[in-house]
């Protein structure tokens, strides 16, 4: 591919297909509790990181409080995004609630961590200053 014709380096391309998709995701705690200690936010940025490489996303941006975690992804157009979520929501929730047990139920019960709700919004590659 020549420079002169993708000139953005954030222009991803395969055989049939030049893409520039990015999300915004929100995830709440359940019930909005504060349970996210600063340990448990630096091990849910790696595990997000570790879930987009298997869906060949990149996460961009990782910032989080004790109640919630904002991240910005560019993903390819053949995965779904319901799922990358799902996996992002799920393996990281998973992880916390083996390293963190005694914390985690400290502050959540009935074995949930996250609520099943989230937030998806499509954005063109700001800064999640901007996104805010």
């Amino acid at each position: 591919m020549s420079p002169r014709w993708n000139p953005n380096p954030d222009m991803r391309t395969g055989c049939h297909v030049v893409h520039h998709l990015h999300v915004h995701l929100v995830s709440v705690t359940t019930y909005r509790r504060n349970a996210f200690t600063d340990a448990m936010l630096t091990r849910t940025g790696e595990t997000m990181r570790e879930v987009c490489r298997d869906f060949e996303a990149e996460l961009k941006q990782f910032n989080s409080e004790q109640d919630h975690v904002h991240l910005l992804v560019h993903y390819p157009p053949k995965v779904q995004l319901s799922k990358l979520v799902n996996s992002l929501k799920g393996v990281s929730s998973r992880r916390l609630r083996q390293e963190y047990s005694t914390h985690v139920r400290h502050y959540l019960w009935g074995g949930h961590f996250r609520s099943g709700s989230c937030f998806a919004g499509s954005y063109d590659g700001a800064p999640l200053t901007v996104v805010r």
